[in-house]
This record gives C-alpha cells, sequence and structure tokens, in this order.
C-alpha cells in the first residue's frame, strides 16, 4: 500500500496495532485519540485516509463525516465502531462514510479495505452513500432516532453485518423487499424496522395476510388504507392462488401512492414455485431484492450480545439487574436455538426473572434449557404432566418466584411483567397450532381477531405458518 492514513480511535492499543500494520505495509499512519486533532490534520491536506472510532472522548465521529466531505470530498472515511447495531450502519450510510467494520474487527479485512480506498483515491461520494443513494434518496440523521436504539438487531458478526450494509442500501429505495429466514430470526421486526427508519415513516405500515386478499375488494382496501407506506406480506408462499394474483395487480397497478411491497418466507420460494404453490410472476416482482436473515446458529459468537441487551430490556422493564457467568455463556452457545433469537430472548427473559443471584449460573441456565450436567434433553415425564393441573405449576413457577427475593418484595410492575411473559408464549404457541390462521387463533382463545392482530404487534410476536414442536 502507498499513502498516508490518519488513525483516529481512544483505545492505545488499536492505535499501535494500527500504525504497526499500516506501516509495514508501506503506509506513512498519523494516528490521535482526539477529533480535533484529526479534525486540523485533513484541514491541513494530510491524509488520503481516514480511519475513525465513533465513540471519541472529545465528540462523535460520524458526526464529522459531513464537515470532512465539505472540507476535503473525496477522501475516504472507514468507520470502525463497538456499536454493533443495525443503527450505526444506517447512520454511518446517511453520514457518507466510504465503509463501515464493527469491533472488535478483523484486522486483515480492515487492511485490504483501507487499501482498496487507497488505490480507489475516489473524488465522488463514499462507497455506502453511493449504494444507499443508488434507488432514491438517503434520509436525514434523525431517521435513525434514539426510540429505535432498543431493536434487538444487533451482532458483531460478518453475517449480520453484511445484513445490516444491504438493509441500509436498499432502505429508502421502492424497490420490493423479499426478507427469508427460518422462523424466529425477526424478519417481521426487519420489515417494521425499515419502514420505521425509512423515508416513508410517517405514513402507516400495514401487514395484509390470506384473509385481507380473500376477496375482491381486500386489495382496493388495502391500498387505501397503506396510503403510500408500507406493505408486508406475511409468508408468502402460503396466499391462494387468487391471493397471489392479487398481490399481482396491486403491485402493477399505476398510481403516485404506490406503497413499498415487503414480502416475508420461511420456505423455500424457488422450491414453491417450482412445485406449483408461488406464482412466477409473483416472486419476480417480489424478489426484486432480497435480505437472507440468518438463522441463530450461523451467527454464534453473537449470542452473549445479545443476552446482554435481552438481559438490560428486562431489567428495564423492571426486572432485577442479571449478568451471565462465564460458564454460563457456553450452553447458549451449544443450543440448536430452533426457535432463533426469538427462543434466546424468551429464555433470558425468563432468567431474569427466576435467577437466585445477580450472576446467572450455569446451572440455571442448564435448566431453562432442559439440559442435564452431560448435555443431554431432559425429558419431561407424562406422568408429571398429568398429575399436576396447570394452575398448580403456575403457581408453583410464581412461589418460587417470590420465595427467590428472601425478605424483600420484586420490583414494582409484577401484575404487566408476568401478564406478559404468559400472554406472549400463549400466543405464540397458538398461532403455531393453528398454522398461523390468525381467524383459528382469535376463535381458540376467545377474543375478537383485530384485538389478536393488536397483540401480535405490541408484542412483536412472528407469525409461524406451520405447526412447531415444543
Amino acid at each position: 500500500m502507498d499513502g498516508t492514513v490518519l488513525v483516529a480511535d481512544d483505545d492505545r492499543t488499536i492505535r499501535t496495532v494500527l500504525t504497526q500494520a499500516l506501516t509495514r505495509a508501506g503506509c506513512k499512519v498519523h494516528a490521535t485519540s482526539s477529533l480535533t486533532t484529526l479534525m486540523r490534520w485533513v484541514g491541513e491536506g494530510k491524509g488520503d485516509v481516514v480511519i475513525s472510532d465513533v465513540m471519541m472522548p472529545d465528540g462523535n465521529g460520524l458526526e464529522m463525516l459531513p464537515k470532512i466531505a465539505d472540507d476535503r470530498p473525496g477522501l475516504p472515511v472507514i468507520v470502525i465502531s463497538a456499536q454493533n447495531t443495525i443503527m450505526t450502519a444506517i447512520k454511518a450510510a446517511e453520514a457518507e462514510a466510504y465503509d463501515y467494520l464493527p469491533k472488535p474487527f478483523d484486522l486483515p479485512e480492515l487492511m485490504k479495505r483501507t487499501a482498496k480506498a487507497l488505490t480507489e483515491r475516489r473524488s465522488g461520494p463514499g462507497a455506502l452513500r453511493a449504494a444507499t443513494q443508488a434507488g432514491g434518496p438517503a434520509g436525514g440523521a434523525e431517521t435513525a432516532g434514539e426510540s429505535h436504539e432498543d431493536l434487538p438487531l444487533v451482532g458483531r458478526t460478518e453475517v449480520m453485518q453484511t445484513l445490516y450494509r444491504l438493509i441500509a442500501r436498499v432502505m429508502n429505495t421502492d424497490i420490493p423487499l423479499l426478507i427469508t429466514g427460518e422462523s424466529g430470526t425477526g424478519k417481521s421486526l426487519i420489515a417494521r424496522s425499515m419502514h420505521d427508519l425509512s423515508d416513508r415513516r410517517t405514513l402507516p405500515f400495514v401487514r395484509a395476510e390470506a384473509a385481507d386478499l380473500a376477496s375482491l375488494e381486500g386489495p382496493a382496501q388495502l391500498l387505501a388504507e397503506v396510503r403510500g407506506g408500507t406493505l408486508l406480506l406475511d409468508e408468502l408462499a402460503d396466499l391462494s392462488e387468487e391471493a397471489q394474483a392479487r398481490v399481482v395487480r396491486m403491485m402493477d397497478a399505476p398510481g403516485d401512492h404506490q406503497p413499498r411491497f415487503i414480502a416475508t418466507s420461511q420456505q423455500d420460494l424457488t422450491a414453491a414455485m417450482e412445485a406449483g404453490g408461488l406464482r412466477q410472476d409473483l416472486y419476480y416482482r417480489i424478489s426484486g431484492t432480497e435480505l437472507p436473515v440468518p438463522a441463530l446458529r450461523a451467527r454464534v459468537d453473537d449470542i452473549s450480545l445479545l443476552c446482554a441487551h435481552f438481559l438490560t430490556r428486562a431489567e428495564n422493564e423492571g426486572a432485577p439487574h442479571r449478568r451471565l457467568s462465564e460458564a454460563a455463556r457456553e450452553p447458549l452457545r451449544q443450543f440448536p436455538w430452533p426457535g432463533n433469537v426469538r427462543q434466546l430472548e424468551n429464555v433470558v427473559r425468563r432468567l431474569a426473572l427466576t435467577a437466585r443471584s445477580e450472576e446467572i449460573s450455569l446451572d440455571e441456565v442448564n435448566a431453562a434449557l432442559g439440559a442435564q450436567s452431560g448435555g443431554e434433553p431432559m425429558a419431561a415425564t407424562g406422568s408429571t404432566l398429568s398429575s399436576e393441573k396447570l394452575s398448580e405449576s403456575v403457581a408453583r413457577h410464581l412461589q418460587r418466584y417470590f420465595d427467590l427475593h428472601g425478605d424483600m418484595l420484586p420490583p414494582p410492575g409484577l401484575y404487566a411483567r408476568l401478564m406478559r411473559e404468559v400472554e406472549t408464549p400463549l400466543i405464540e404457541i397458538s398461532l403455531a397450532m393453528t398454522g398461523g390462521n390468525q381467524a383459528k387463533c382469535a376463535d381458540l382463545l376467545g377474543i375478537n381477531r383485530n384485538t389478536l392482530r393488536k397483540k401480535i404487534t405490541d408484542l412483536d410476536i412472528e407469525v409461524t405458518r406451520r405447526r412447531k414442536l415444543m
């Protein structure tokens, strides 16, 4: 490599490692722990590439990017950050960063991207910005509001970082979007997040299901309801032939207020199309861009990060402060997680409520996973299940929860917390057992369908179209 690299990071070890690696590669390096110093160097015309952390003692690295672009158009800035959420990737794209890597970063990968930036020495906008704006204008910085920082779309693994970058690039385009992945990976959450963070965020977000497309007037009613916002089609292949044909006509309908079409699927749509279960014209229209959401077993290194996130969320909702012991992390990494992130969240939130002390132990995690000390699944006996009434089982768990607090009472808000803990799995299992049919599920539960739909939205429940093996 040939050129001068400006490095800004408040971690002395990172500055040292980058300085040594870049120097050995043939670069000149100026390293600092101050954004003020970095901006002075940029203003003096120094540097061919900038590598900057986000959170610095004297400011935010992302907030400096517009000024760098004004002072030195075309100077590539590579952002590195320990804030490994979708929001960081989106903010980096909006701030016109050349590239973005999460911490802890892979040094060879960072060196490769630095070499590419030095080689290009482009005079136009950064690569992330160019990709983001390819299909439409990028939103302003206010798009990435703080209210969305609690989204469980966190992860530092490469598969998640790749997903974040793709989301940032297509978020404000009009291209139809297909989100694929197993149940519990967060497909519906990603769809909702893309709407809430996009230029359409002030317009309606409407979830369409098979029943909404059953009648001739259904499409017109949906278009009138969504009014140019985002229309989400849950489990595309589950739509009937007639419903699929109506979706095609909706997508082809002219008009100034066409919605952004997003579809989700946990099925192999190519196989469904070959088997005649999915119309080819619908597949080719909706799959303008595909977002494959990885299963949790494909991102095992994110499990500790996700657990910390869920424990913090539980604490914010009134649960006691909890943390995982080092020993307790390994069985969580080894567990297959057939229910993916949703299953992990349920397990961690229950541990937050039932752990005996601030530190969650290995035994408690093994018990929560239904594992024996040797790691073999613990089978529930039929006699245990048949000999105990549901009310007795609930009473036993509630009593244990109170006992764990000793002479102290649990934190306030117990009723709401426990109702959520019961209501979420009740609706999830009922939906699974009715094949995702909300009309049948509402009838099974004895509630109004509109009430069920509101609860699904409020509780962030992903609708499942196949029976789960519990």
